[in-house]
């Protein structure tokens, strides 16, 4: 089978991914920063490759002779523009010059995200804009883009805690009630990544995906659906504005003094109070026949939530 490297891969959506490409008979290599804490990756056939996104050595040798590469290495959590740039702008652009370093540069598909097409809402939205960026300036490689909105899943930590809560009865809307979001399902991300791996027409694309609902949900409907996946009433709570804001702030204050990488922050705010995540499958299922599997119902059928 073709040989596909990985980066990001002991993430959430990384180690989905990688054991779903070896159940297709790829082969997989993966950048790791530390081995002992991929060991699961390695026990599964994954071919670990020790380094960062920084170690330019590393980089070469997780692209060499490889088919194609998945970047899904990102900072997710950071203080600062900066925080985000290093790894989301300077890390895409390290791992295009691996990549073009190539007698035969494998294909490169970028793991961005819904939140790229409005750059302006966060230090987040706007590292993954420009790490696309960088993309679209590098010269002759086979390129394609995969924007995902929420995704949620076995091992996902973003969405798991709002599920809970659902769980336990209440939605805790960070903005408006009507806000809509789209949402995929790990397994229907990672199957639309391969076929995009697979897929000549997706060359030079940037693609959106999510789990085929029209206009995707707002807050009631998918307190509705836990309502009914619980079998409880599940109370739409929204959260005051002002103790979300104080909370922020005082996150981006205390990271200045510890140093350690907060969620939530005043741009996160941003994002999570936009009213509009929606999106759609057209272009993907126009160029590779992918049609997602799993809404949000059976979604949570397959999640089996811990109980808080």
């Amino acid at each position: 089978g073709s040989l596909i490297a990985v980066t990001g891969a002991t993430g959430f959506i990384g180690s989905t991914l990688c054991q779903r490409l070896l159940q297709q008979g790829f082969q997989v290599r993966a950048l790791v920063r530390n081995s002992a804490k991929a060991a699961h990756l390695a026990s599964l056939g994954v071919t670990l490759v020790e380094g960062d996104l920084a170690n330019t050595a590393a980089l070469q040798r997780l692209c060499a002779n490889c088919d194609a590469v998945v970047h899904g290495a990102g900072a997710v959590r950071g203080n600062s523009q900066a925080d985000f740039d290093q790894v989301n702008v300077a890390g895409t652009a390290a791992v295009l010059e691996a990549i073009s370093a190539q007698s035969r540069p494998p294909r490169l598909l970028l793991l961005s995200s819904i939140v790229a097409r409005e750059p302006h809402i966060s230090w987040y939205a706007q590292s993954k804009w420009a790490g696309e960026q960088v993309l679209l300036q590098f010269g002759d490689i086979d390129r394609i883009v995969v924007r995902p909105p929420a995704v949620y899943g076995p091992g996902d930590k973003e969405m798991l805690p709002i599920f809970q809560l659902m769980q336990r009865g209440i939605a805790l809307v960070p903005g408006s009630p009507e806000a809509r979001i789209s949402l995929i399902y790990v397994a229907d991300l990672v199957d639309a990544i391969i076929a995009l791996l697979r897929s000549d027409a997706a060359i030079g694309q940037t693609f959106t995906v999510c789990d085929g609902t029209p206009d995707g949900y707002d807050w009631h409907e998918m307190a509705a659906i836990a309502a009914q996946h619980w079998s409880r009433r599940v109370r739409l709570l929204r959260v005051p504005h002002g103790l979300l804001n104080a909370v922020a702030a005082l996150n981006s204050k205390l990271a200045a003094i510890t140093g350690r990488a907060p969620m939530l922050t005043p741009p996160k705010l941003r994002e999570l109070r936009h009213t509009d995540w929606v999106v759609d499958n057209d272009a993907i299922t126009a160029a590779t026949g992918w049609t997602p599997v799993v809404g949000l119902r059976a979604g949570l059928e397959q999640l089996k939530i811990p109980t808080l």
